[in-house]
């Protein structure tokens, strides 16, 4: 089984910090065989725009590959002016609904205040809802108190909470699993 970690941004350290600490829970259960990070400022990512995958850049077709043959997601993302960066809603346009059908995903997210927690139940549940993954009911939303001075994450209760998700993400990989095996509509 591959997970794919999406760090949502192509700015900032908070996320990444956020997503080494979910890598290091996540190993703890077995039923993850593979984990890959993706950093999306890794990446020069054209824009969605209805094209074929085949007529989008080599990159492009790459990341759009890696994403749809995962069998697994964990997407964290700050929330910039109350809602998510551009570049993760381009990814998910440029994304096929079929492929992440009955996939599960767990979200995480990060801003500089408590009030924008809401953005993922407004906005990303809403989308990866779209595509029927199977979406965690446990999310975690950081903000800037959690990490020190150098973006270190520093509050134990998150740290209990990521592991939480992790724990609850395994069981749906496994669910996953056997609702894909089947589906024989999803061919």
């Amino acid at each position: 089984m591959k997970v794919v970690l999406i760090n949502g941004t192509i700015i900032g350290s908070k996320t990444k910090t956020i997503l080494q600490e979910v890598e290091s829970q996540l190993k703890q259960f077995s039923s993850i065989m593979e984990i890959e990070q993706v950093h999306l400022e890794q990446y020069t990512l054209e824009f969605a725009d209805g094209r074929s995958k085949d007529q989008y850049s080599d990159e492009t077709q790459s990341l759009i590959n890696l994403i749809e043959s995962a069998d697994g997601f964990i997407v964290a993302t700050p929330i910039f002016q109350g809602s998510i960066p551009g570049v993760l809603k381009n990814l998910f346009d440029l994304i096929s609904p079929k492929a992440m059908r009955y996939k599960p995903v767990a979200l995480l997210a990060n801003g500089g205040t408590v009030q924008h927690h809401l953005v993922i139940e407004n906005q990303l549940k809403p989308i990866l809802d779209y595509f029927r993954c199977l979406i965690t009911p446990n999310y975690v939303y950081t903000h800037a108190s959690h990490f020190s001075y150098t973006n270190e994450l520093i509050d134990e209760d998150v740290k209990q909470r990521i592991y939480e998700l992790t724990r609850v993400f395994s069981h749906y990989v496994t669910m996953s699993q056997a609702v894909i095996e089947g589906d024989h509509l999803n061919l």
